[in-house]
């Protein structure tokens, strides 16, 4: 399992590379990236990823492939979030899961998304033009 809160741009290979294995048949990964709309349609400038929550952001990834561990019974899990200042087009999270198989693979990292969404708004602003 690796989890990484980190400043630097993340490189979605490391993620890759840390739940690749001989006897996997897939890893499946999700890069997401700053978008240059909010949902309410208005352009965004960049996203604040505070570094001072970056032990709860920690603490939640680190939840997030608990579940997943136990739900899918899958230990191959890489979460990586990028914290500081994000202008459009950076990379924010990348989610990589291995498994044998694809099916679980694939819900596994659904699962990891779908939770980081719902984790992750006590420590990221949209700053948005007016």
């Amino acid at each position: 399992m690796l989890i990484e809160v980190t400043a630097a741009p993340i490189l979605p290979e490391t993620a890759f590379n840390a739940v690749r294995r001989d006897a996997y048949g897939v890893v499946i990964s999700y890069i997401g990236m700053v978008r240059n709309l909010s949902q309410e349609g208005r352009r965004v400038r960049w996203l604040e990823l505070q570094a001072a929550s970056a032990d709860l952001a920690r603490r939640e990834l680190t939840g997030i492939a608990g579940e997943i561990r136990d739900r899918w019974r899958l230990e191959d899990v890489a979460l990586i979030q990028r914290i500081g200042r994000l202008r459009v087009g950076e990379v924010l999270l990348v989610v990589a899961v291995g498994a044998p198989h694809r099916k679980e693979a694939l819900e596994a990292c659904q699962y990891a998304v779908d939770r980081f969404k719902e984790v992750s708004p006590a420590w990221i602003t949209e700053t948005l033009d007016h």
